[in-house]
C-alpha cells in the first residue's frame, strides 16, 4: 500500500500578511562561531569549517500561522468548567478522518449556515460521524503569504452550523481561512450597526459546548478527494496556552 501525503499548514516567515506577523531572527553559523567561542571559552578553530551551530528566535503569537485554538481561548469556562488550555487538549481530538467542505461560492460577507452543510454533504456523498474533523475551504490555495487582503476574505460559519457539527459528533473544525467566524469587517459593521452579539458568536459558543478549531490551513484545494483520508494535527504543549501552531497533514492511503 502506498501512502500521500499533503502538508496543510501555512509558513511562518518574517513576511506575510498576518495582521499579527512572526519576527524571527537568524543567527548565522558565523556568528554563532563567535557566540559559542565567547560563551564556552574554545577556540573558533574547535568548530569545523569555522561554523558552528546556527539557531532562531521567534517573537510569535500562538495564534499566528495554523494553529489550534483550545477552548481557554473562548473564555475561562466552558460546559460550566474551567475550560482546557492546549496542553489539556485531549489528544485522541486531534486525528481523525477529514472532509473538506467546499464553500468557495460563497464571500466573505456571506456565513455558512446548517442548510449549507447539508447540502455540501450531500454533494460529495457524506455523512459526518463522531470523530471527523471537518475542513472549511473557503478560500482554497495558499493565500497567507502572497494576499494582503488574506484576514477579510473567508467566510464565517453562524453558531447553529457549529453547534449542528458538534451534535454530530465533532470534536475539531478547521478553516483555512483567518477564523471561523467572520471577518473583523463585517462583525463590526453588524456591531455597529445594532447587533450587540455580533463579535466573534463563533468562538464564545465554546463557553456552552467544548471545542477546538484549526484556523489558517492551506492546500485543501490540492486533496484528490474531499473526504477517505486521516488528518493529523497534534499541537505544541505550551503551558497554560490559549492555542498551539500544529503542522496539519492529510494522510490518503491506497
Amino acid at each position: 500500500m502506498g501512502k500521500k501525503v499533503y502538508d496543510l499548514s501555512v509558513t511562518i516567515a518574517n513576511y506575510g500578511y498576518d495582521p499579527r506577523p512572526a519576527e524571527i531572527e537568524y543567527r548565522n553559523h558565523k556568528d554563532n562561531t563567535r557566540y559559542y567561542a565567547g560563551t564556552t571559552g574554545v577556540e573558533p578553530s574547535a568548530f569545523p569549517d569555522g561554523e558552528a551551530l546556527n539557531t532562531e528566535t521567534l517573537t510569535i503569537l500562538t495564534h499566528t500561522g495554523t494553529h489550534l485554538d483550545a477552548p481557554w481561548h473562548y473564555g475561562t469556562l466552558s460546559e460550566g468548567k474551567p475550560a482546557m488550555t492546549i496542553d489539556e487538549v485531549p489528544l485522541e481530538w486531534c486525528y481523525g478522518d477529514g472532509v473538506v467542505l467546499d464553500f468557495r461560492r460563497k464571500g466573505p460577507q456571506d456565513v455558512i449556515d446548517v442548510k449549507d452543510l447539508e447540502e455540501e454533504l450531500a454533494r460529495i456523498g457524506y455523512t459526518l460521524k463522531p470523530g471527523d474533523v471537518p475542513c472549511i475551504m473557503c478560500l482554497g490555495g495558499d493565500q497567507y503569504l502572497t494576499n494582503k487582503n488574506y484576514y477579510s476574505l473567508h467566510t464565517g460559519i453562524t453558531k447553529q452550523a457549529l453547534f449542528w457539527m458538534l451534535d454530530q459528533g465533532v470534536k475539531v473544525i478547521g478553516t483555512d481561512g483567518w477564523s471561523l467566524d467572520k471577518p473583523m469587517k463585517y462583525m463590526k459593521e453588524e456591531y455597529f450597526g445594532g447587533n450587540k452579539d455580533a463579535m466573534w458568536p463563533v468562538h464564545f459558543a465554546g463557553r456552552e459546548r467544548a471545542y477546538c478549531h484549526i484556523e489558517k490551513l492551506t492546500n485543501l484545494d490540492l486533496l484528490p478527494k474531499p473526504y477517505g483520508f486521516k488528518i493529523y494535527f497534534f499541537p505544541i504543549k505550551i503551558a497554560r496556552a490559549s492555542a498551539g501552531w500544529v503542522r496539519p497533514v492529510a494522510i490518503f492511503e491506497d
